[in-house]
């Protein structure tokens, strides 16, 4: 059985680290490079890093972000923001990055999904989607979450996965930053449809919120504020998960 991956989650703007409530309000929470060498030592599996505000960045610093984050830990990195084309994923991995992340540009323009999986292989390839409830299911958003879409989620997790995604990174508005808990409901509807590894996104208050989403059906959590604000760390929330009997790497 594949072990269940703990991993923080570094939302990066204007270069520092920031963290909010449903996508708002953010607050500076660092330097993002500082974090994912912290959280590496402190037992993290991965690092995704997620340039929320990639059309008014520039590419070139997030390049060399990355390559200074890659030349300081020791495990696999995710990065998105700003993959619009093939060319800027490879970038991105030639800088260091062992997988890249697509959201908005995926929802444009689906088949940029089989254009990375045949040019890079689905295992570099993570699709990421940002979804709010309404009208008895889910709805998928882009731009950081401000723009509705009209996408099933549950549909569009099963097309990502159809055209080549290796992995899911599925996010609940609804419930991000507010501490209470995964969209348990939603990581169990995308799991009865999608085989391939998802990781669950929005809202951990702590290691028992990871768990839960774990035992949902996602193969990995993503957590952001716990760990920001010190309350606990990557190997603490591994070793509650072992304990819960799951499998982890402690």
């Amino acid at each position: 059985m594949l072990r269940k991956r703990v991993i923080p989650c570094l939302d990066v703007r204007g270069g520092r680290l920031v963290k909010g409530v449903r996508f708002r309000e953010l607050r500076d929470c660092g330097d993002p490079v500082d974090a994912a060498e912290r959280y590496a030592a402190a037992g993290a599996d991965e690092i995704v890093w997620l340039n929320i505000a990639a059309e008014a960045e520039a590419w070139r610093e997030l390049l060399e972000a990355v390559e200074r984050a890659a030349e300081r830990v020791d495990i696999p990195l995710t990065v998105g923001g700003g993959i619009d084309r093939p060319e800027r994923a490879r970038e991105l991995l030639l800088a260091g990055a062992d997988k890249i992340s697509v959201n908005s540009a995926a929802l444009r323009t689906p088949e940029l999904i089989d254009e990375l999986a045949e040019r890079l292989g689905s295992q570099c390839v993570v699709v990421a989607m940002d979804a709010a409830r309404g009208d008895g299911g889910w709805w998928t958003y882009s731009r950081g979450g401000m723009q509705p879409t009209g996408i099933d989620t549950v549909e569009w997790a099963q097309e990502a996965a159809r055209r080549g995604s290796g992995e899911l990174l599925v996010t609940s508005i609804d419930s991000d930053g507010g501490r209470r808990g995964y969209d348990l409901e939603l990581i169990g509807r995308i799991r009865e449809r999608v085989r391939v590894p998802m990781i669950a996104s929005g809202g951990a208050g702590g290691a028992g919120d990871i768990v839960a989403a774990l035992r949902a059906g996602a193969d990995a959590a993503l957590a952001a504020s716990i760990f920001h604000d010190g309350e606990t760390t990557p190997d603490d929330v591994k070793r509650e998960v072992a304990a819960c009997g799951l499998p982890a790497r402690v």
